[in-house]
């Protein structure tokens, strides 16, 4: 027995160094194996794709995990803060409240709309019910009895928004615009109405269709400016006039002017003390969806801006002036003159920059005709667009546009017809 002891002893020997060995081996192969796997799991992001799919299969629900108070507060910080964003309402001006009074609401709801004042009587004309439906005919507002008086239509082939328009006291020029619901384009056609007994002419045609230009009656001539081109979106920078006497024009053809400096539509126009304005605007707007058979509207990059440009007496120069309080479109009739200064309310202003909604403007702005100023003298009832403005006995008044969704959400919503009114002291 004691002559196996070494012997047993011996095996036993052996048989540990060969498991020993085995042991590094099987050792450095997983170590290679690991290598390999993880210079393929760098290299290739179409097995990472595959192992996390596959991996999102086995886990049935979110893994727990436990966050100090600390690392929480760091958190809800980081939350916090992805959350703030600019207000809906950091566009509005601080402004005084004003006492506005209901009127008799229009016949219809308008939007893009006109309107000309000549005297008690208030012409609105033409304008968008809804988007498949324009209006073609004028309804007509006495100021003396604040009721609404009188409907007629409007000529067959005249454009039914988007126009522009100008007044002698008599006559009413209408020029270009959008012939049509939806977003059509625009017409050359031209006409003019005797307010006395509701006739309609034609006039020469304008060289190129216009949408929403800017026009004005100035020094015995029709002075059409800016807009937008064929195509609804491009700024139009040209400028044409026509002499025009008594709801005729003195001449065959239109007379090309000085170009405005900036071009697009829905811009104020204001002829007063041998000078001429353009005031606001925007460059851009919605365009027919290509194919669309209907010419369906199509949003695309508008800028409105609050440029304002003055014309000088021999109409070779235009002179910048200092600009609205904020940028202001969709205002071409949303102007009055009152003891020497213009008046306008509401409109649109620049986008929301992050939510890149359109904002309406409730604001009521003053042009001092005299310093060449601007202040803010109140607030409308509500913020609106293609407001139709006019001021009798001491009121302004204002009609129709496209109001917002309500104090906090300055965004464009309903289509209305009512009318407002407020005392002005200024």
């Amino acid at each position: 027995m004691g002559k196996n002891l070494p012997h047993h002893h011996q095996h036993q020997s052996k048989g540990n160094n060969s498991y020993t060995k085995f042991i590094f081996v099987l050792f450095f192969c997983l170590l290679g194996l690991a290598c390999i796997v993880d210079l393929f799991w760098a290299s290739s992001s179409s097995f990472s794709s595959s192992y996390l799919r596959f991996a999102s299969n086995w886990v049935s629900q979110k893994p727990r995990i436990f966050v100090s108070q600390q690392q929480q507060h760091n958190v809800d910080d980081k939350i916090g803060k992805k959350k703030r964003f600019l207000s809906a309402t950091f566009a509005d001006l601080p402004a005084p409240d004003l006492a506005w009074e209901q009127m008799p609401s229009a016949p219809v709801p308008r939007l893009d709309g006109s309107a000309i004042q000549i005297n008690n009587l208030f012409y609105v004309l033409s304008g968008y019910g809804t988007l498949d439906h324009v209006h073609s005919h004028v309804d007509v507002f006495n100021f003396t009895d604040n009721t609404w008086c009188a409907k007629f239509d409007t000529p067959k082939d005249m454009a039914n928004s988007h126009l522009g328009v100008a007044s002698d006291g008599r006559y009413i020029y209408v020029v270009s615009g959008q012939y049509g619901p939806q977003c059509r384009a625009p017409t050359s056609r031209t006409y003019v109405l005797d307010t006395q007994t509701r006739e309609w002419q034609s006039l020469p045609p304008l060289p190129a269709p216009r949408y929403a230009p800017a026009t004005q009656l100035w020094k015995g001539r029709l002075h059409v400016m800016g807009g937008s081109k064929e195509n609804r979106h491009t700024p139009g920078l040209e400028h044409w006039s026509i002499a025009v006497k008594d709801g005729k024009a003195l001449e065959k053809e239109w007379r090309t002017e000085i170009p405005i400096p900036r071009g697009g539509p829905h811009r104020a126009s204001v002829a007063i003390n041998d000078r001429l304005f353009v005031i606001g605007g925007q460059e851009g707007d919605f365009m027919a969806k290509p194919g669309s058979p209907i010419f369906k509207c199509s949003r695309r990059r508008e800028v409105a801006y609050g440029d304002v440009y003055m014309l000088d007496a021999e109409m070779k120069k235009w002179e910048v002036l200092p600009p609205l309080p904020k940028p202001n479109s969709h205002i071409e009739c949303s102007w009055v003159v009152v003891n020497n200064s213009i008046i306008i309310t509401g409109g649109t202003t620049e986008k929301h920059p992050e939510t890149k909604r359109m904002i309406l403007v409730g604001e009521v702005f003053q042009f001092h005709l005299d310093s060449l100023t601007w202040s803010v003298i109140g607030k409308l009832p509500y913020r609106v667009k293609t407001t139709l403005a006019g001021f009798w006995d001491g009121y302004l008044y204002f009609t129709s546009g496209q109001r917002d969704r309500g104090p906090d959400n300055p965004q464009p919503k309903k289509v209305i017809g009512e009318m407002w009114r407020t005392k002005l002291n200024i």
